[in-house]
């Protein structure tokens, strides 16, 4: 991988969310019935941090079950073998969850960016626990997904995030991060959870009900608003695809940076350049 070798922790973006209070924006970051905390960004950022170390180890198995009724790991399955190939990042990777679907891909190398110490600790476990009879290479690094700046402009063909936009302070920062770092004829990978457009009342007796207590546990906004999120970064990123599940509530997208992002990009490193 072309990473520098200067690699910073950024962490002073991601934040837990832990209260929720009515709002009549729908900027993505929040909802009509939004999640919010009234503990300052430091102090936000070390709860989620902390939470997320606490619940790395049993991380799998408390999600495990549910996923696998879900079908979530269909999806999991379906979006990389479809799309993932080349040099690919992954971001919020968490434990590793996309490890064997990576592996069934065209993936030829993958980085996995994951903030949390703990959760990168379990995912450099899976990592070498297949690394030798796998021909995908692995690489784990801890770091912030809204400041990729250990990785270059246009450097992988897929950049992936699995249920990771309802976990950052900033997702639509990362969003950009995600443009920015994938190559013009590349695809980004979204498998995402959020409010339904669809079905009013899961959102209004289920996911607002439960949003702050689900933040709390498991450092996860499930109810943001998702077309919203895609909209603010319309500028820079074409939909492909898009299909929703379970009643609206998971979003399957795939991306491709917009081209005329990319030319504006090559245009300032050009004049760079010149300097």
């Amino acid at each position: 991988f072309r990473v520098k070798k200067e690699f910073q922790d950024l962490d002073d973006e991601l934040a837990l969310e832990t209260a929720r209070q009515e709002h009549s924006g729908h900027d993505g970051s929040c909802c009509s019935c939004v999640t919010s905390s009234i503990l300052g960004n430091a102090d936000r950022e070390n709860k989620r941090v902390e939470q997320f170390s606490r619940i790395a180890k049993c991380y799998d198995k408390a999600i495990g079950t549910d996923e696998f009724f879900m079908g979530i790991g269909l999806l999991r399955r379906v979006l990389l073998g479809w799309h993932a190939k080349g040099t690919c990042l992954e971001v919020g990777a968490g434990t590793g969850r996309n490890i064997e679907y990576f592996q069934k891909s065209k993936a030829q190398r993958v980085l996995m960016v994951e903030l949390s110490e703990n959760m990168c600790e379990e995912a450099k476990a899976k990592v070498e626990s297949v690394q030798e009879n796998n021909s995908t290479q692995f690489a784990v690094r801890q770091g912030d997904s809204h400041s990729l700046e250990f990785c270059p402009d246009q450097g992988f063909d897929t950049v992936l995030d699995t249920f990771g936009l309802c976990s950052y302070q900033n997702p639509v920062q990362v969003l950009r991060e995600m443009v920015r770092v994938c190559k013009p004829n590349g695809k980004i990978l979204l498998l995402e959870h959020g409010r339904s457009k669809k079905w009013d009342w899961i959102n209004d007796f289920f996911l607002d009900k439960n949003a702050a207590e689900h933040a709390k546990n498991w450092g996860c906004i499930w109810n943001r608003d998702l077309d919203a999120l895609l909209e603010q970064v319309g500028d820079v990123m074409d939909i492909q695809i898009l299909d929703t599940w379970h009643f609206g509530t998971t979003y399957y997208v795939v991306c491709q940076p917009k081209q005329r992002q990319i030319d504006s990009q090559m245009d300032k490193r050009a004049n760079d350049q010149k300097r």
